[in-house]
This record gives C-alpha cells, structure tokens and sequence, in this order.
C-alpha cells in the first residue's frame, strides 16, 4: 500500500490524469516520487480488476455474548410462535439457564425476526351510488376573532364521482355525526347503499370473531336511510383511500395560505371552495371533474326520506334551589314551580328545550351555549318565583312531600 490517505490518492489520481508528471505531483504535494508512484500503480491495478477500491474495510467480528448459546433456541420459539413478545421469550429463557438481561435479548430477537411482508392494498372502483366513505380529520386553527382552536372535518365521499362534502364542527359527538350524515345527504342528492368507516366508536362497537358489532343507535339511524353500515378492519385505513387522501388536498388547497376570522366564516369558505375548487377539478384518477361525473349518480342513490332522523340529544336534569338546570357546565333557567324536580332536556344543535314530565309541553326554551364557554347563566325573567312569598312556601312544600 502507498501509506497516503484516500483523499491524497484521489488527489494524486486526479493531478495524474489531467496530465500532470509524477515529479510535478510530488513536488506541488509534498511526497515522495516512491509515494506518487506506488498509489498510481496501486489504482491502475485496482481499476483493472474492475473496483476502484484495492481493499475493503474487513468485517468486525462480532464479540461473544451470553446470548449466543441460547440463539438456537430463541429462533425454534419465534419460528414456532412468531408473535411472541420479548418478555413471554425472558421467561422460556430463564427456564433454560439464561442469566442475560431483556435489552440483550430484545436486540437479539430483532436480527432474528423476520418482518411479515406488508398485505397489499388493492384499489377497487365502484359503480354510481353504490359506496361513499366517511371519516373525521382533527386540525387546531387560529382564528383572529376566537382564537386558537381545535376543529374537527367531517368528510363524506361519494366512491364512483369523488364528490365530497365537509364540514368543520366543534365536537366529533354521536349527535353531530348524525347531523353531518344528513347535511352530506342532503348537498349530494341521496345516499349511497353502503358507507365504510373506521372504528370509530359512535360506529362500530367492538369487534368479536373478526366480525364487527355496531352501535344500535347507529345502526337506528343507518335503517332509517337505508344504508349499510361497513367498517374497515382494525389497523388497516388504507381501505378508506379515497377518503382519507383528500385531507391533504384540503390541507394543501383549503387551509394553506389563507386566515380565518371564525368557524363559522371557516364554513362558509369551505363551501365556496368545494363548489368553485374541488367539485371543477379534475380527478386524478377518474380523468373526471367530480361534478360531471356526480351527474351520473343521482338516479343510483338512495332516497331521503320524508323526514329527516332527530338527532336531538335527550338528557335528564334536576332543578336547583334556583331554578336552574346545569349542561355542560352551563346554566339554564326553569320555571320556578319545577324546582327539585327532574325534567327531561331535548338538546339540539342550537338550542336547549326543557319539557314538563307531565304534559310533554316545552316549558323553557334558550340559545345552547357555544363551546368552550362555561360558567353561563341563561336566565328568563318570566321563569323568576312570585314575590308571594306564601305561594313561594307552598310551592317548595310540594316538593318536599314528593
């Protein structure tokens, strides 16, 4: 060897090759013509047995460990039990004399372990009307008016045309999916026959003997429309692709470069921009403008019924001492008579409706308070006691004896 470092030879072989005399190298670089002469005839060699590298580095050898007298028995146990854990593996292992530590043994197990091949994911087309794909996206905006805030997308894709309706709500509750279900119904004209979801748990339930169980509220609601409920198998979003890849066309395209005052405002760009952005372009993959191509779909979907699902929550609340009723950390007024009663609630999306147990009649009615808000107190004047204070007695004594 020439005893020069690799990149005094590059540079010898560089000078050489531009022309420059074994006596110039060696002067212009402070080496002897030995040295110029030896890496030059050392790289013609090299090149000649077709590697620029006359010697590789040698393998390190790897030190003994503990661990080695136990690898054969280590890949008899993952060969037999391929998903067992490094803590069940300790055990056997202890039982045939291993006095190693876990982190020893954990690496030794991944050089072991070979990874099971990924499961393809296979792309299917459907046909009008026949599959739409729903899912939620999670985003914290700044609104100049509200502040910062996190927000949830609701999206439903038509599976044939790529239509889509969105649309940012404060909560990812039961009673908003239903809601947001209705309003994507309604914008795209029908229902598709059938929907796929993920596990989310306003939806699936759990699963027992690889099949899923679904929420019966759900499942109320799907009947009602018509459609078929589908979730995707645990782990495995991919089988929502045409749903779960336009987040980042809305992420890029929607929300990128632009400010917003409110979530409402937010809405009401979202959708301009679905009918003027997203609805024109042209697919990628369809070669379509999912506009036209929802042409098509209309006569395949599903119908709406003639009323729509009650989404309306229903809740039980006591009346205090005051007259008032509590949700969401927030305070409502009553009529003063009901105090000590419990009274049944009908929330929806805007409103808070309280009703007479007897009678079923609305008895109050108030604005629901938006989030995150809480410590509010809602209060009609009309529900205030009568300054007869014989009648206040009286009343607080029937609540006593019930």
């Amino acid at each position: 060897m020439s005893g020069l470092s690799s990149e005094a030879i590059n540079e010898v072989v560089h000078r050489s090759a531009l022309g420059q005399s074994i006596r110039g190298i060696a002067r212009s670089m402070c080496l002897s013509r030995r040295a110029v002469s030896r890496a030059l005839t050392e790289h013609d060699g090299a090149r000649q047995q077709g590697s620029p590298h006359p010697e590789l580095p040698r393998r390190r050898r790897r030190r003994g460990s503990v661990i080695d007298d136990y690898e054969e028995a280590i890949g008899g146990f993952i060969k037999g039990y391929p998903d067992i854990t490094v803590i069940r593996l300790l055990e056997e292992l202890r039982a045939l004399g291993y006095q190693g530590g876990y982190s020893i043994l954990r690496e030794r197990v991944k050089t072991l372990r070979v990874p099971a091949p990924a499961q393809p994911v296979q792309r299917f087309e459907t046909g009008p009307g026949i599959q739409a794909q729903m899912d939620w996206g999670v985003y914290t905006i700044e609104f100049s008016a509200e502040g910062t805030r996190r927000v949830n997308l609701f999206s439903y894709l038509l599976g044939y045309s790529r239509r889509q309706y969105l649309h940012f709500t404060e909560r990812q509750d039961f009673e908003t999916l239903l809601r947001e279900h209705i309003r994507a119904f309604e914008h795209l004209g029908g229902v598709a026959a059938t929907c796929l979801y993920d596990n989310m748990k306003t939806v699936v339930d759990r699963w027992e003997e690889g099949e899923p169980l679904y929420n019966t509220r759900f499942l109320g609601f799907a009947t009602h429309y018509g459609f078929r409920p589908r979730a995707c198998w645990p782990r495995r979003p991919q089988t929502k692709g045409k749903v779960e890849r336009p987040f980042s066309y809305v992420e890029l395209n929607l929300l990128n470069g632009r400010s917003f005052t409110s979530l409402e405002q937010l809405n009401q760009i979202t959708q301009v921009w679905l009918a003027n952005t997203a609805d024109l372009r042209v697919h990628r993959e369809t070669g379509k403008r999912p506009i036209d191509a929802h042409a098509e779909e209309p006569a395949h979907l599903l119908k709406l019924p003639e009323n729509p699902y009650d989404t309306a929550r229903v809740v039980y609340r006591v009346v205090d001492v005051e007259g008032m009723i509590a949700y969401e950390s927030n305070f409502s007024s009553t009529p003063w008579r009901f105090v000590g009663r419990m009274l049944p609630v009908r929330v929806t999306e805007h409103e808070l409706i309280v009703y007479d147990p007897a009678s079923l009649e609305g008895v109050a009615r108030h604005p629901l308070v938006p989030r995150p808000s809480k410590g509010e107190r809602r209060i009609d004047g009309a529900h205030r006691p009568t300054r007869d204070t014989k009648e206040q007695e009286e009343v607080l004594r029937e609540r006593f004896r019930e």
